[in-house]
């Protein structure tokens, strides 16, 4: 099993693999479509994509597990 991540900043999108994951603004990320509001400090799992995203600030770290 492998692991990808890519630290993303506001208004800046990547491709950890084949998913497509953004911040479209401070505290709004996607990843593959879904959409999610994040708090400094907080963790969300996406099912789509296996990915999990931690906010630190204005520093955005995108997870892909598998």
């Amino acid at each position: 099993m492998s692991t990808e991540s890519e630290s993303i900043t506001p208004t800046h999108h990547q491709k950890p693999g084949v998913l497509h994951c953004g911040v479209t603004r401070e505290g709004f990320i996607a990843v593959a479509g879904d959409t999610a509001d994040i708090e400094d400090g907080e963790e969300i799992a996406f099912k789509r994509g296996n990915v999990t995203v931690r906010r630190n600030a204005s520093e955005y770290v995108f997870t892909r597990n598998g």
